[in-house]
This record gives structure tokens, sequence and C-alpha cells, in this order.
């Protein structure tokens, strides 16, 4: 058994990496709105925080109401309970990755979790 997976992705509207990299701690998509186009709902989490990391392009979030614009570059964090829908600006498509996790669930991180090999 491997200790690691790969899979590529494509240019798709929206890919889901849970069950293609058997992910067990958190959810990630990498999603892609053309020009002008939006995420057709608002939604909030129960339990999970999600970051978002715009990888191009520009738009907007509208999180609880408040406008906040987008461009390449960008990292926003919402907490679970955030209302939030996302939207290409007319003029450029807007694409971007999407991590979920469970709100507060981190115990450690970098060198904390790490095991140096020597």
């Amino acid at each position: 058994m491997s200790n690691y997976t790969k899979v590529s992705t494509a240019n798709d509207p929206r890919t889901e990496l849970h069950d293609l990299l058997g992910l067990t701690g958190a959810e990630i998509s990498v999603n892609h709105l053309p020009a002008g186009a939006g995420v057709p709902f608002v939604h909030s989490h129960k339990a999970n925080e999600e970051i978002y990391i715009i990888l191009s392009g520009k738009g907007t979030a509208v999180i609880d109401g408040d406008t906040v614009e987008l461009a390449a570059g960008d990292f926003v964090r919402i907490a679970p309970e955030g209302k939030r829908q996302f939207t290409a600006a007319a003029d450029s498509e807007l694409s971007y990755v999407c991590i979920q996790v469970k709100a507060g669930s981190l115990e450690a991180y970098t060198a904390e979790d790490a095991i140096i090999e020597q």
C-alpha cells in the first residue's frame, strides 16, 4: 500500500478531491466560474470552516451580507456559520481552491507535527 495518492484535474467547473485522493481530514475542491457566472446558492456549514485560495481571475464573495472583492493571490477564511456565495466578475473568470476542515480541530502543525528523519 502506498503512502500517497496523486491525481490531475481538468478545467471542469468543479472537482471534489475527497474521494479521488482518499482524504480523511479535509475536503478540497477546485472550482472554475466563467465570467459573470456565480455559485447558484448561498450556504454555510454546521462544523466546517472553509479556506478559499484564489488562483486566477477576479470576482466577489458575499459573506454575511458583506461584499468581498477577490483577485488572484487572495486567501479568505470563512467560519462555519458564515453565509457565503461566490460570483466571477462580468469581465473575468474566477478560479479557486476551497479547503474545508472541521473548525477547531488543528492540534499541531508545521514543525510541531513533523517527524524529522535523520
